[in-house]
C-alpha cells in the first residue's frame, strides 16, 4: 500500500526532474536529442500513474519539456516527430493501467463469487439436513406413537381381555411395517437427490387413516374433488400433514373423535384435521414442536400455508391450503 500510494509522486518527480534537465540543456545550447528516450519513459510511466491527475500533470509536463526544446533549440515548427514516441508510450501506459484495472476487478469479483458459493454450499447443507430430519420425525414420531399406545392398551388387555392382545400386536407389527417401508422410500428420496416422492399420491392418505384407526382411534375421512391436478410433490406435503395431525391426536388427544377432510379443488388442495375432547389423559408426554415447525416449512417451501390452533374448548384443529401443481424452481 505505501509503495501504491507513493507512485503518483514518483512519477510526478521524475516528469518535473526531466522538465527541468531538458529546460537546462537547452538554455545551455547543448545537445538533448539523448533526452528523447527519457521522456519516452516518463511518458510511459504517466499512463500507468495509478492516479489519473498525476498521470495527466506528468505527462503534461513531458509535452511542456519537448515545447521547450523545439523553441530554444531547434526552432524548425516541426514538433510532430518529437511528439509521437512519448504520446505513443502514454497512451500504451493509459492501455496497461486500465488492463490492470479489469483484471484486479474481476479477481475481485472471483473471490466475492467463491465467497457467495461457499455460503451457498453451506446454506444447501443446513436445508438437506433439516429435510432429512423432518422426514425422519414425520416416518418415526407416527408409528412410534401408535406402537406406543398400543403397548400400553396391550398391557392393559393382558390382564382383562387376553383375547384381544394378538389384535394388539398385528396393530404395532401393521405400524412397524409401515414405518420400515416409509423408511425405504426417505432411503430412496435420498438416494435420488430429490425433493419429493414421485410415487406419492392422495390414495396413501385412506392407508394412514386406516392405520390409525386400528390403533383405537375414531377418525372420520372424507375426500372430495379430483386430485388428478395435484403433483407428486405436494401430495407427499399433503401425507406429511395427514400424519403429523394423526400423530398429534394420538399424542395429545387419546380418544377423541377425529374429522380428517381432503378438498382437492381447481388449483389448490385444501386439508384438515380436527379433533374433538379426549376421553384419556394423554400418556406419551409432551412432543419436541419440530413436528409443526418442519411442516409448517415444507408447506412454505411448496407456496402452501398451515393453521393451527385450539378448536372448541377442548379440541384442536390444523389446516392447511396447498397449490395443486409444485412452483416452479426460481434462481
Amino acid at each position: 500500500m505505501t509503495r501504491r500510494a507513493g507512485a503518483p509522486w514518483l512519477v510526478l518527480g521524475s516528469a518535473a526532474g526531466v522538465f527541468i534537465v531538458v529546460a537546462a540543456q537547452a538554455l545551455a545550447g547543448r545537445e538533448i536529442g539523448w533526452t528523447l528516450l527519457a521522456l519516452t519513459v516518463v511518458a510511459f510511466l504517466a499512463g500507468r500513474a495509478p492516479s489519473r491527475p498525476a498521470g495527466v500533470v506528468a505527462f503534461g509536463l513531458v509535452m511542456a519539456a519537448i515545447a521547450v526544446s523545439e523553441v530554444l533549440v531547434f526552432d524548425n515548427e516541426s514538433i510532430v516527430p518529437e511528439l509521437m514516441l512519448p504520446v505513443t508510450f502514454y497512451f500504451a501506459g493509459l492501455a496497461l493501467r486500465e488492463r490492470e484495472a479489469v483484471a484486479a476487478r474481476l479477481a475481485e469479483q472471483a473471490k466475492e463469487l467463491e465467497a457467495e458459493r461457499d455460503a451457498y454450499a453451506r446454506l444447501s447443507i443446513r436445508y438437506e439436513r433439516a429435510r432429512i430430519a423432518a422426514e425422519l420425525h414425520d416416518v418415526v414420531a407416527h408409528a412410534i406413537s401408535m406402537m406406543v399406545v398400543q403397548a400400553s392398551a396391550g398391557q392393559r388387555l393382558a390382564v382383562r381381555e387376553p383375547d384381544r392382545v394378538a389384535e394388539t400386536f398385528d396393530v404395532i407389527a401393521a405400524a412397524s411395517r409401515q414405518a420400515e417401508a416409509d423408511l425405504d422410500r426417505l432411503a430412496g428420496l435420498l438416494a435420488q437427490d430429490s425433493s419429493g416422492d414421485d410415487r406419492a399420491h392422495l390414495g396413501l392418505v385412506r392407508e394412514i387413516v386406516d392405520t390409525a384407526r386400528a390403533s383405537g382411534l375414531p377418525i372420520t375421512l372424507r375426500i372430495s374433488g379430483d386430485a388428478s391436478e395435484v403433483s407428486a410433490a405436494n401430495a407427499h406435503v399433503a401425507l406429511r400433514f395427514v400424519q403429523e395431525g394423526l400423530t398429534n391426536a394420538l399424542r395429545y388427544a387419546p380418544g377423541a373423535a377425529v374429522d380428517v377432510t381432503v378438498d382437492a379443488r381447481p388449483g389448490s388442495l385444501e386439508l384438515a384435521i380436527v379433533n374433538g375432547e379426549p376421553t384419556a389423559p394423554a400418556g406419551l408426554g409432551l412432543g419436541s414442536g419440530r413436528g409443526l415447525t418442519g411442516l409448517r416449512e415444507r408447506l412454505g417451501a411448496c407456496g402452501g400455508t398451515l393453521q393451527a390452533g385450539p378448536a372448541g374448548e377442548h379440541g384442536w384443529s390444523m389446516r392447511a391450503w396447498i397449490p395443486a401443481a409444485a412452483p416452479a424452481p426460481t434462481s
